[in-house]
């Protein structure tokens, strides 16, 4: 797991911990526990809505490290400016990483799906919580893997589609070198993360 530290935003949004998991097994009954904490009431909700606290992202659409912690960063300052999109900090960076506005369809694609096998778990806090991997790792069943995997995960393609570059002139000047074309489309859609709230 990886700690991010931003001593300059407020305490409660300061610290963020990132695990990516591989090999996941569960992800039909994480995307079952995500549903059901936000519908239960009373201490049982409340529980199980801060055990499932974190953004799951489908890791095959992260292109790099950068590219996430733009993501998070700016669901961090939506929050510290009372300005959401969606209905929590976690949620916001899914809403962050998704090309269109659309709340729904930033779920459904960056989230966790039945079929996700590699997961982003992502926890945005206090530099007090402790035991976060402990928590994660309650709610995931995978291998616990480092960030820099990401670059053997990642659905080129699929990023590619979801951000319409497939047309794009600087990647047709890449074709037929893919390193390089990883190299674009991740500049790309960074820089897209990065102007989202500007431009939304």
């Amino acid at each position: 797991m990886h700690t991010f530290h931003y001593p300059h935003l407020p305490t409660e949004l300061s610290t963020v911990h990132v695990a990516l998991f591989n090999n996941v097994t569960n992800s039909s009954e994480i995307r079952s526990r995500i549903v059901r904490a936000s519908q239960l009431h009373g201490p049982d909700g409340e529980a199980e809505r801060e055990a499932v606290n974190f953004a799951f992202i489908d890791a095959r659409l992260i292109c790099s490290v950068l590219h996430l912690q733009t993501a998070v960063y700016q669901a961090i300052l939506a929050q510290a400016q009372d300005s959401l999109r969606t209905k929590t900090v976690h949620s916001e960076i899914l809403w962050a990483l998704n090309p269109t506005n659309n709340i729904s369809e930033a779920i459904r694609r960056y989230g966790v799906a039945d079929s996700t096998t590699s997961l982003i778990v992502v926890r945005i806090s206090s530099p007090h919580l402790s035991n976060v991997q402990e928590l994660m790792s309650r709610v995931v069943t995978g291998t616990l893997s480092p960030l820099e995997d990401l670059s053997n995960i990642t659905d080129w393609t699929t990023v590619k589609k979801y951000h319409k570059l497939n047309t794009e002139p600087a990647l047709k000047a890449v074709a037929k070198d893919s390193a390089q074309e990883h190299i674009v489309v991740n500049e790309i859609v960074t820089s897209t993360v990065a102007t989202k709230s500007v431009s939304a």
